[in-house]
């Protein structure tokens, strides 16, 4: 019932956003602006561009998937619909679950567009390694999305929106670090230390998981 509940919410907040595009019309272009913002500031340096790229694209994804994690309770919250979700006779870990499931795949299509542009911008390489770079990027977007979708429930309920960075941002850095290192290395044609990498990003994954399905009913309750 706990896995079909979640398929049930993610499958909700993927087609209201289908229907918005919110992630098309305002998030990516967003994320766009930031790469092409960082590539002014480093300058015309092709080498250093390279070297730089995967920081620049974690960055530019992170801080445009953080107005998706509030979002995906907003609309809920403006409609009085944060109620139905406390009256479901559903595992309340399972909305959790849902949630972090949708945001998922909505930070996930970010990113791979936010690559392709970084790697037209700056003309960062593939790599030798795609299998392990897709697994990095979905292992860093998880425990983005897992940590996301826990505290955007908390800014909503709290109406302290802009608090979202304040919350998220020191505590994804581990993720987000662990997605720079990895994705560096393989970029650049090599795999050495990159195991360990994902390891710390499978911890952390594992961790924020966790954690949003134990305490998440208790702070919508609350």
């Amino acid at each position: 019932m706990t896995w079909r509940a979640a398929w049930a919410v993610a499958g909700k907040d993927l087609r209201v956003e289908v229907r918005s595009r919110y992630a098309l019309g305002s998030v990516l272009p967003f994320a766009a602006t930031m790469l092409l913002a960082f590539g002014f500031a480093l300058g015309p340096d092709r080498g250093l561009l390279r070297l730089t790229a995967p920081g620049l694209l974690w960055l530019a994804g992170l801080f445009a998937a953080v107005d998706l994690f509030a979002r995906s309770y907003r609309s809920e919250a403006d409609a009085g619909a944060l109620d139905g979700l406390l009256l479901s006779p559903v595992p309340k870990g399972a909305v959790y679950l849902g949630k972090a499931v949708a945001a998922t795949a909505q930070v996930l299509v970010l990113m791979v567009v936010t690559g392709l542009l970084v790697a037209v911008l700056f003309g960062l390489p593939l790599g030798r390694s795609p299998a392990l770079l897709v697994l990095t990027t979905l292992l860093g977007v998880v425990g983005l999305s897992a940590l996301g979708s826990l505290f955007g429930l908390l800014t909503v309920l709290g109406r302290r929106q802009a608090a979202l960075p304040v919350l998220v941002l020191p505590l994804v850095t581990p993720v987000v670090i662990g997605a720079i290192r990895a994705t560096g290395t393989l970029v650049q044609g090599g795999t050495e230390g990159v195991a360990g990498w994902v390891g710390v990003l499978l911890a952390f994954d594992a961790a924020f998981l966790a954690t949003g399905f134990l305490v998440y009913g208790h702070l919508i309750e609350d």
